[in-house]
């Protein structure tokens, strides 16, 4: 049996999935001017934006899920479909919470240094 929607309650469905989509998921790009655009859905290669905000972005970029920091990312379009501009990883690194040390930390080492205040 075949379904047949109307074109104008077709379009409204899919803005519809559209606008759910992005109100359930809290992932966002940030480019380094600082601005940022909602990730409609992410896999393990890449990540798929509304074409309309994802004109401007390419090149280094950082991925977060609400405020965290989740990971920097190179990354690339590599093509336009079914309502999405899908963007693959190139090179992506963890985000941390801490600095990177060039030394070996040792594990009797003190966390902190008082100093005398007579």
């Amino acid at each position: 049996m075949d379904t047949y929607l109307p074109q104008d309650i077709q379009d409204g469905l899919d803005r519809a999935r559209k606008a759910a989509a992005l109100r359930s998921n809290k992932l966002r790009v940030e480019m380094p001017d600082g601005s940022w655009r909602p990730i409609m859905r992410a896999w393990e290669g890449g990540f798929a934006l509304e074409p309309e905000r994802a004109s401007q972005i390419r090149g280094l970029v950082d991925l977060y899920d609400g405020v965290r920091h989740m990971s920097r990312c190179l990354i690339v379009a590599s093509s336009q479909e079914a309502g999405e501009t899908q963007f693959e990883y190139k090179r992506m690194t963890d985000a941390s919470g801490t600095q990177p040390l060039d030394f070996v930390r040792r594990s009797d080492a003190p966390v902190g240094l008082l100093e005398d205040h007579s």
